[in-house]
């Protein structure tokens, strides 16, 4: 959505007349004595007006950044205050400093202007207006909507080539679209900063990164409107290629987040768990083994919400579910459902006389397996088998986490933050045979690079990870206690 000037303060003067928001401006100025007071002298009568309050943060400059600000103030009649850091906060710690003020003052919309004059104090209206409508979450001031505007205004060509490579690389991997994601002129309302961690982002000048990602994983709506550039005499205090570097980190790890990988907890898991449709998955390795099992009952153990059990029915068994949590939906997708927790064994009511008990990615999961795996041994029929999945602690990630001293539990994965045992495929099969069990068949399953293209629909990423999964698959049949993701057993009584 774009706004025009004109457009944007009817806009905004129409939505304060119905609602009348507490605006704020958050002014970022480290050592700029010779710009602050014509900065802000460029605000807008008509904005200044209906302000509710200006702040100006001076970082600890080393010039006289603070007496300036306090000069300005006392010849204005605006609603103005000037705070000077003891020490320097940094970019991104002088930001967090201002948004708790706004948080803690009750403002509805925050807007951020630097008090190098660098951003146009002039389009402050055209921020806010899409904010005070409850069209957009947050507003970000862009210089590259305007074909060769960029240019024009003087941004240097290094960095117009690595402002594009930079924003293309972070839409790919978050499936975000936006025109430029390292301009420093954004509003935003303050109820979605406040839902953000900012105290946990970095104080350096790739804040602003981490509040776009942090906006974009809470479903926040960002929009974009056209600013014009200006490059003038001011002094640019960014490293390029340290900030380059920190950005492309700051998304690979939000990447990374989003498929799994990344802090845990050590909780109970209640969530619902995530279905592999693979073919070269354990639920595509399980489902193809109960295709060659005639119709019959069917014991799944750790069901979760039971996008697997509808598959598995589908294929014409008669599906019973047993799990801690009944999730919504898991009626229609199972023929009976107990709940129950699987660290006290199955329960009774869970019944026997199965042909095949599917116990996949739930031994991990319970403080006993040895337990659980000889309850399941004895719902078996005759000539009943269990079909089981199990983690590979052995895989290179965990060895790596382990050897660099930073083993701790992910989102999801070999280290889901529900484990509570470790196997590697010599410990699970001392196991399987102290349960009186015998392997009948055993085979092995690479990463799951599907997921990562989850969240994007940019093709040069599904590629990257087709041929990823392809070189994985590889390496996991030359080497499956390194490469192996998983070990699939099918058992049988001894």
């Amino acid at each position: 959505m774009h706004l025009g000037g004109l457009d944007a303060a009817r806009a905004l003067q129409a939505t304060e007349t119905q609602t009348s928001p507490r605006v704020g401006v958050l002014v970022v100025a480290y050592n700029a004595s010779g710009t602050l007071a014509q900065t802000l002298q460029r605000l807008p009568g008509s904005f200044t007006e209906s302000v509710d309050h200006i702040l100006v943060c001076d970082d600890a400059s080393s010039d006289d950044t603070y007496q300036v600000g306090m000069d300005f103030k006392n010849g204005c009649a605006w609603p103005l205050t000037v705070v000077r850091h003891e020490k320097n906060l940094g970019y991104g710690g002088n930001q967090k400093a201002g948004y708790e003020w706004a948080i803690s003052h009750g403002l509805d919309v925050v807007v951020l202007l630097h008090g190098d004059g660098q951003y146009a104090p002039e389009h402050i209206e055209d921020l806010v207006a899409p904010l005070v409508s409850g069209d957009a979450d947050a507003v970000f001031g862009s210089r590259m909507l305007e074909p060769g505007g960029a240019r024009r205004g003087g941004m240097p060509m290094y960095k117009l080539v690595g402002n594009r490579i930079l924003t293309r690389f972070q839409n790919r991997l978050t499936g975000l679209d936006l025109s430029e994601w390292h301009s420093g002129y954004r509003a935003y309302r303050v109820d979605a900063l406040a839902d953000l961690p900012l105290a946990s982002y970095s104080d350096d000048f790739d804040f602003d990164t981490e509040i776009i990602l942090g906006l974009h994983a809470a479903g926040r709506k960002i929009t974009e409107v056209p600013i014009p550039t200006y490059y003038g005499d001011e002094i640019c205090y960014v490293n390029g290629m340290k900030y380059a570097k920190d950005v492309t980190l700051d998304v690979l790890r939000y990447r990374m987040r989003d498929v799994g990988f990344g802090e845990g907890s050590t909780g109970v898991d209640t969530e619902a768990y995530e279905l592999k449709p693979s073919d070269h998955s354990s639920h595509g390795v399980l489902l193809r083994w109960l295709r060659a099992v005639a119709p019959a009952a069917v014991l799944d153990v750790g069901c979760s919400d039971g996008q697997f059990a509808a598959l598995v029915r589908d294929l014409g068994h008669r599906v019973t579910g047993v799990d801690l949590v009944k999730h919504e939906g898991i009626a229609d997708r199972v023929d009976a459902f107990v709940e129950a927790d699987l660290n006290d064994g199955l329960p009774a009511e869970s019944g026997g006389g199965y042909r095949v008990v599917v116990a996949g990615d739930v031994l991990e999961h319970v403080i006993d397996p040895e337990q659980l795996l000889t309850d399941i041994t004895g719902r078996l029929s005759e000539s009943g088998e269990v079909f089981v999945s199990i983690p590979n602690f052995a895989h290179w990630y965990p060895r790596a986490r382990v050897v660099a001293g930073r083993f701790d539990y992910d989102q999801r994965g070999l280290l889901d933050q529900g484990h509570v045992r470790f196997f590697t495929r010599r410990s699970f099969e001392k196991l399987v045979e102290k349960c009186g069990l015998q392997i009948v068949e055993r085979t092995t399953v690479g990463s799951p690079f599907d997921i990562v293209e989850r969240g994007t629909a940019n093709a040069t990423v599904g590629k990257a990870a087709r041929g990823a999964a392809k070189a994985d698959r590889a390496a996991t049949r030359a080497w499956p206690t390194l490469f192996g993701y998983q070990f699939l057993y099918r058992l049988k009584r001894v």
